[in-house]
């Protein structure tokens, strides 16, 4: 059974799942954008008989607090800072792997290069940290990266529409009707509760931050080697397939599979991605 807790962290009520017994090794599942913890509900009674399994909704998301932005500073530093109090402070974990998607790969690299001897091994799906992996769909972003006007931010907008949601959710998918609505609905509706278009916006601008950090993580990839499997949504339209490879000239000893499918992979696939996490995680910890 899934347990839905709240901690409070720094004065802020951050939300989590938790299923399995706490003895067993931990998976901290680490979501995407426009998700929550909700994108693991398919994942987490496949994955709880045998591990334990911790997934938060970072602040600004799910049903975690969305302070406003003068009263939080959302940068993806600060989303983790508070992760990793929830993990190490509140929950006490001293070992654990990470599941990382999307925004959950720049909260999960952060956490693993800064926390080497916590992290037991990575599981990455279309979670990018190389620059060939960043595709075309980044353009809009470039003008606002690099100046933050009223103007530069038009086109970026569009990445909070409904439509842009559900073209996430159903780019790439091989069959669209696999694809639950509950998914993209739910998001959708914490993209459009007020403020919430400062706070995506204020992590928008921030992204290249992690981009900053990109020649650090591989370092941490090349020294510590810790054990990694890549489930790649390669129909994705947001980090290409080229970025997933990436990942093998770091970690040799990765497994990868490209599976046919989006950049939400586990909308189709949370059967084969929880069978091949059983299986490489049976194998051995890491190194």
């Amino acid at each position: 059974m899934t347990a839905y807790r709240n901690a409070t962290i720094d004065g802020l009520k951050v939300f989590y799942r938790e299923a399995g017994r706490a003895e067993a090794p931990t998976i901290v599942l680490l979501h995407g954008y426009p998700s929550s913890s909700h994108m693991f509900r398919d994942l987490i009674p496949q994955l709880s008989g045998k591990f334990h399994i911790v997934a938060p909704d970072y602040i600004g998301f799910g049903y975690s607090d969305k302070p406003a932005p003068d009263k939080f500073e959302y940068t993806f530093a600060n989303i983790t800072a508070v992760v990793e109090k929830l993990l190490f402070g509140h929950l006490g974990l001293k070992r654990f792997a990470i599941y990382v998607q999307d925004y959950g790969a720049p909260v999960g690299f952060r956490l693993a290069s800064e926390n080497p001897e916590a992290i037991e091994g990575i599981i990455v799906q279309n979670g990018n940290a190389y620059v060939e992996g960043i595709s075309a769909a980044f353009d809009p972003l470039k003008a606002f990266w690099a100046n933050r006007t009223a103007e530069t931010e038009v086109p970026v907008r569009s990445l909070l529409a409904g439509e842009t949601t559900i073209y996430q959710y159903t780019h790439g998918a091989k069959n669209v009707e696999r694809v639950s609505p509950d998914a993209y609905t739910f998001d959708q509706l914490n993209l459009d509760r007020p403020g919430s278009d400062a706070i995506q916006l204020d992590l928008f601008h921030n992204y290249p931050s992690n981009v900053a950090l990109y020649d650090k993580w591989h370092a941490y990839f090349r020294e510590r080697q810790p054990k990694t499997l890549i489930v790649w949504g390669k129909n994705d339209p947001f980090f290409t397939v080229e970025g997933a490879q990436a990942f093998l000239r770091d970690l040799p000893n990765a497994e990868l599979h490209l599976l046919d499918t989006g950049h939400f992979a586990l909308e189709e696939e949370s059967v084969f991605i929880a069978s091949r996490i059983q299986e490489f995680f049976s194998k051995g910890s890491a190194n």
